[in-house]
């Protein structure tokens, strides 16, 4: 008999994804709604630099308190932080809605909302990884990390949809209220679940107090997987360039409204939801197949420089999201499974510090680049950009299966 999904058979696990579901659409929405307003209405001359500007602020938080949050996930009770988190956020998006219907909120105070929340999102996400081990049984651990990265996909989907053609239809100040009630409901769902196995993979009660190192230290002693989160970060720089890229293609390439934005970020979000509920399923290790995606999103980023049009961007972003959710369920679910207990806390606080480190740089850079360079062009160097990213991690693979280096074996369970 076929079992129910995992978020119908734990109810602990299916709220807490649900709230993470509501933060990260609410995010989303708030980041491309911004940033189809900058470059259709408030960028001006500099629309290119404005939205990057933008998107390297909302970014910021997650590398500058990668330290904090990783004290913060080891001290504290997570339900206590994960609510904290999505309370903060609700309430400041919410003194920005009032200000923005009042016609008192300008347009600097966007990037201090974007800021605000995106710090309220870096406690929130590595916290939520940190406790899947809490709320699930190891067996379930990767059906739990397929729904945990598939909320990424979901958010796009939701946020990314509604985010442009709310601005369009009203204004950034209806965004921001929207976001408001989806954080302040988040926080609800969050305070009000039971995290059935606390303490799971720490000391007893009557034992020692679990280790905590320093984050260099737990870097220092993975070295194959800190070489794995170098390529990523590598490969962030053009990938998540597409957010500064597509509204900027939208309007000058296609011409368009919001609703193609939107349906640009519906694509790379429905695409993201695939890989991630597939990715388990293929065969080969985490390595190779991560190589084999990241050659396949080098073709997609560069197919719209090549091909002009709407057809050719939607199975772009497509694509690339599919890539996306292949690699993060691979990769995530065989950190769970390498990292130590008593080093998950600062491990994935550090990991997302190391990932996000280069969206910042990104955004600038692109969204410079954008004020001089054609749509079509930046598409092509992203993709050219990935080519010796792919290459890298293949060798990367190979060098560690000749060291007998454990790669994570083929993933037999499904992400559901």
């Amino acid at each position: 008999m076929r079992r129910l999904p995992l978020v119908l058979r734990n109810p602990s696990f299916g709220r807490i994804w649900a709230g993470q579901l509501l933060t990260q659409a609410a995010s989303r929405m708030f980041q491309v709604g911004a940033v189809w307003w900058l470059v259709g209405r408030a960028g001006g001359g500099h629309r290119g630099l404005a939205s990057g500007l933008f998107l390297m602020v909302s970014t910021l938080p997650a590398v500058a308190l990668a330290p904090v949050v990783a004290g913060i996930v080891a001290r504290c009770a997570h339900r206590t932080v994960l609510a904290g988190a999505a309370a903060v956020a609700g309430v400041s998006a919410g003194m920005a809605a009032v200000l923005a219907y009042a016609g008192m909120l300008p347009m600097a105070a966007a990037y201090v909302v974007g800021l605000v929340l995106a710090a309220c999102q870096a406690v929130f996400d590595p916290c939520l990884t940190t406790s899947v081990p809490e709320l699930v049984e190891d067996a379930d651990i990767e059906s739990a990390t397929g729904f945990e990265l598939s909320t990424q996909s979901v958010a796009g989907l939701c946020g990314g949809l509604l985010g442009p053609l709310v601005v369009d239809a009203g204004s950034v100040a209806a965004v921001v209220a929207v976001c408001a009630a989806a954080y302040l409901l988040a926080a609800l769902l969050v305070g009000a679940t039971r995290f059935p196995r606390t303490g799971a993979g720490d000391a007893g009660a009557d034992g020692p107090p679990p280790r905590r190192r320093a984050l260099r230290q737990i870097l220092a002693d993975l070295p194959f997987i800190r070489r794995v989160l170098v390529c990523f970060a590598a490969a962030n720089v053009f990938t998540t360039a597409v957010y500064v890229v597509m509204p900027l293609y939208t309007r000058e390439v296609l011409h368009a409204t919001g609703s193609t934005v939107a349906s640009l970020e519906a694509a790379l979000g429905a695409g993201t939801l695939v890989g991630s509920f597939s990715g388990g399923r293929l065969p080969g290790r985490p390595v190779a197949v991560g190589s084999v995606c990241l050659a396949v999103m080098a073709t997609a980023l560069g197919l719209p420089g090549l091909f002009a049009g709407h057809a050719a961007a939607v199975v772009s972003m497509a694509v690339v999201g599919w890539c996306v959710g292949v690699i993060g369920v691979r990769f995530v679910a065989l950190f769970q499974r390498l990292v130590p207990a008593d080093d998950k806390p600062g491990f994935f606080a550090v990991m997302q510090a190391l990932l996000g480190a280069t969206f910042p740089v990104s955004s600038l850079v692109f969204g410079a680049l954008g004020d001089h360079l054609t749509a079509r062009t930046l598409c092509l160097v992203q993709g050219a950009g990935l080519v010796p990213v792919a290459l890298a991690l293949w060798w990367l693979g190979g060098r560690a299966e000749d060291r007998r280096v454990p790669v994570g074996q083929p993933s037999t369970g499904a992400a559901t």
